[in-house]
């Protein structure tokens, strides 16, 4: 059996939300009451941010904003990222010697009562939450921070 390969150090942070500002939370299986937002390492090098983002979402959630879906218009680059420290916990899944990653932050609207399929290996519950308390709910500081500005970047006027 083939040695899975290393993570790629980018990744994308996805706050799933409705024009109401409610935020889609979800449970992290290898660390329960770990709340997050949808994130996800690229796939390979060449993958484009926004192909990862639709990717993780479809994926992690069910929810699917890949290009030519409805969805897909809702789907917004924050043009943001952070570059933070891996938790320890997870630094085995990286090459050696790598222990920074860089995010890039993604927003997607979508429908009031948007069904959620979770991937039972990443994810043991999904919830809804008012951004705020979204924010106060995530184990991860900057995906706590993108919540926050929520407000701002909801309707567009500040997305790219």
């Amino acid at each position: 059996m083939a040695a899975k390969p290393f993570k790629i150090p980018e990744s994308v942070l996805v706050v799933v939300h409705t024009a109401e500002l409610e935020v889609l939370l979800i449970n992290r299986a290898d660390a329960p009451g770990f709340w997050q937002s949808v994130t996800g390492s690229k796939d390979s090098f060449e993958e484009e941010l926004a192909d990862t983002a639709a990717r993780e979402v479809l994926e992690e959630t069910g929810i699917d904003c890949r290009p030519g879906t409805p969805l897909h218009a809702g789907l917004r680059d924050w043009g943001l990222a952070n570059v933070y420290d891996i938790y320890p916990r997870w630094l085995h899944r990286y090459a050696p010697g790598v222990t920074r990653n860089t995010e890039h932050v993604f927003g997607l609207r979508v429908p009031p009562a948007t069904p959620v399929l979770l991937s039972p290996c990443e994810h043991t519950a999904w919830r809804w939450l008012p951004w705020r308390e979204a924010a106060d709910a995530c184990f991860s500081p900057s995906n706590a921070e993108a919540i926050l500005l929520l407000p701002q970047f909801a309707d567009g006027r500040a997305q790219r």
